[in-house]
């Protein structure tokens, strides 16, 4: 799933754009990206970048940025500068703060790019929202997950532990998916899944584990009477999208 702590060799993934950035090395407050773009994509330096928006740049190149564009780039700077001041004051947990709000704002500008390159054509209906109940006690993981589900094009439900689960479960519409993460207070994983199983109206659901734990310390199976797949943490969220997906249209 997609964690802002990322462990070095570990990447952020912007597929519109077909931009990868890896975290190459981690020394004390300082880490080293790595950032792998198309070659129309420039790819600078905040301080290289910053001299062609406002000094180096030809007139007639700047003038051509759209007004939309400019603040965008006025907002990634601050906020990569900001993001690094918070750092090396030691503020590292209000710095994830600030990059996922960073990341938030490219991903929008990502879309933006895709929905332009797109040629004008009558849009069909708009096709039933794939739905995903994310099982989580952690807040931090459980929000950036589902923001990148619902960048996905998931209608992303959200319970702090298996009893919320359940209750949401039995109150609401059947989700497509339910994420279910093992270790947590009041009903855990297995017990969750356990009574999912048991109930006849909900035997069926399709229940992916996104745990830090491996099936055989808990105990729980995968295939018929188990989970139908389990992801362990760190998850690659394109990986985990890819295989609903798949179990979608199986």
């Amino acid at each position: 799933m997609l964690v802002l702590s990322r462990r070095e060799k570990e990447r952020i993934v912007f597929p519109d754009l077909g931009v990868t950035v890896e975290v190459v090395s981690i020394v004390g407050n300082r880490a080293r990206l790595g950032v792998q773009a198309p070659r129309e994509i420039r790819v600078l330096r905040h301080e290289i970048a910053e001299n062609e928006v406002h000094g180096s740049q030809p007139v007639g190149d700047r003038r051509s940025l759209s007004h939309e564009f400019r603040n965008v780039l006025q907002e990634v700077t601050f906020a990569a500068r900001l993001a690094r001041e918070q750092l090396r004051a030691g503020e590292a947990e209000t710095a994830a703060e600030t990059i996922d709000g960073l990341l938030a704002r490219l991903a929008g500008l990502s879309r933006e790019l895709a929905a332009q390159r797109e040629p004008s054509r009558p849009q069909p209906a708009a096709p039933r929202l794939r739905k995903a109940l994310l099982v989580d006690d952690n807040q931090n993981e459980r929000r950036l997950l589902e923001s990148y589900l619902r960048l996905k094009g998931y209608d992303v439900a959200v319970a702090g532990d298996g009893a919320d689960a359940l209750d949401y479960l039995r109150t609401h519409d059947r989700p497509d998916f339910v994420l279910l993460d093992m270790l947590m207070p009041r009903v855990d994983g297995p017990n969750a899944l356990g009574r999912i199983r048991r109930d006849p109206e909900l035997r069926d659901l399709k229940v992916f584990a996104v745990s830090g734990t491996q099936p055989e310390q808990l105990g729980v199976a995968t295939g018929p009477g188990g989970v139908d797949c389990w992801f362990q943490k760190p998850v690659d969220p394109e990986e985990l999208v890819q295989v609903m997906e798949r179990t979608l249209t199986a």
